[in-house]
């Protein structure tokens, strides 16, 4: 490892690492929510048609899929840290908006499963042709955190450290 240059401080590795945990923590929270939310719709469903009950746990798969955006993410970025290398200021920050984009896309997308799915799910209880509208709305939610990752994937194909 070369003594570090004005393109390559020590404290760049700090932005990477940042972008790593944004996007495992936010994205991880937003599957939180979206798995609790529609959770408490579920369970409101089962009390009333227990025969329901698997059809209606398509929202928590989903909401969970979201976190797996960010672990991917994550995983990538990290694979880039290693402390026998040099990692550049630009590399850094290109992780850190990687981690950013995937993060808050899976917030937003696993809230938005949340609402969908508790108000759905209840819907679903009292008109089973709500279900293909569900699942539809679902899918929509879903892409908010796919178009994060695609973005971070993008974005860490740019990840380059050249230290002089």
């Amino acid at each position: 490892m070369s003594a570090t240059s004005e393109a390559c401080p020590a404290f760049a590795p700090f932005f990477g690492l940042a972008g790593a945990a944004s996007a495992m923590i936010l994205s991880a929270v937003g599957a939180a929510y979206g798995t609790a939310k529609s959770g408490i719709g579920i369970s409101g469903v089962g009390t009333f048609r227990p025969d329901l009950m698997m059809k209606s746990l398509i929202p928590v798969v989903m909401a969970g899929i979201i976190a797996v955006y960010g672990l991917v993410v994550s995983v990538l970025v990290s694979n880039d840290l290693t402390p026998d290398k040099d990692y550049s200021l630009f590399a850094g920050f290109v992780h850190l908006a990687a981690g950013l984009s995937t993060g808050f896309a899976g917030l937003s997308g696993g809230y938005a499963i949340g609402v969908v799915g508790d108000a759905c799910v209840r819907g679903y209880l009292y008109q089973p042709k709500m279900f293909v509208g569900m699942v539809l709305i679902l899918i929509f939610a879903e892409v908010l955190g796919l178009y994060g990752l695609i973005v971070s994937l993008i974005l860490n194909t740019k990840a380059t450290s050249v230290c002089p």
